[in-house]
Order: structure tokens, then C-alpha cells, then sequence
């Protein structure tokens, strides 16, 4: 059984880069289903590299890229809504999406990867 530790950073709120627009995107029929209602959490791995602009560490790139990511996707950092007849929205509010840094004392290739 493999054993390690994490240490986890607290969790930021990260909004895109320039303001965005608010406003009501209603979701269609079929993003709307009820058996699509469910979260879907994610964690993802970042290889350190050293080639990438002299960081050995992903998160300032990451931190870096996030928010003018997010200025073209702006979806993602609205909220969901219910609205009449159980229909959804995304209320763009432009208020950020949630990242967490966390380091393990573990290598990816001890998980198969």
C-alpha cells in the first residue's frame, strides 16, 4: 500500500484577468438533463519541468495563465442557477474559479504514471 503525506495550500478564488460580461447563458435541454446534474471533482498532476522558463515549479506558471485563460471562458467563473421549471443557467458573475496548490512527498511514477 502506498503511503505519503500532502500539504495543502489554502484555496484561492481566481478571477479572469480583465472583467467580463455578466450576464444570463441559459443551458440547453440537454446540458440540463437531470442525470447531468452531478460534480465532478478534479485534481490534476503537473510534471515539474526545467526547461519552462527556468521554474522547476508549475503553479506561478499556472497562476499565471489561469486568469487569461479564464477572460475567454468566462462561463466558468460565473455560477450555476435554477431557474423556473427546473431549467439551469450560468449566471456570469465573473467572480473565479477555486485552485488549490498542493505538494505530495510522492513521484507520479510511484502511481503508474
Amino acid at each position: 500500500m502506498l503511503k505519503f503525506s500532502i500539504r495543502r495550500r489554502p484555496t484561492v478564488l481566481v478571477p479572469p484577468a480583465v472583467a467580463t460580461p455578466r450576464e444570463l447563458k441559459r443551458l440547453s435541454h440537454i446540458d440540463g438533463q437531470d442525470g447531468l446534474r452531478f460534480h465532478i471533482p478534479i485534481i490534476q498532476f503537473y510534471r515539474r519541468s526545467m526547461d519552462h522558463r527556468g521554474q522547476d515549479d508549475p503553479v506561478p506558471v499556472i497562476g499565471d495563465a489561469l486568469p487569461r485563460a479564464l477572460m475567454h471562458y468566462y462561463p466558468f467563473v460565473g455560477r450555476l442557477r435554477k431557474l423556473e421549471g427546473r431549467k439551469l443557467a450560468v449566471h456570469c458573475t465573473g467572480e473565479g474559479v477555486l485552485f488549490t496548490e498542493a505538494d505530495a512527498d510522492v513521484r507520479l511514477e510511484q502511481f503508474g504514471c
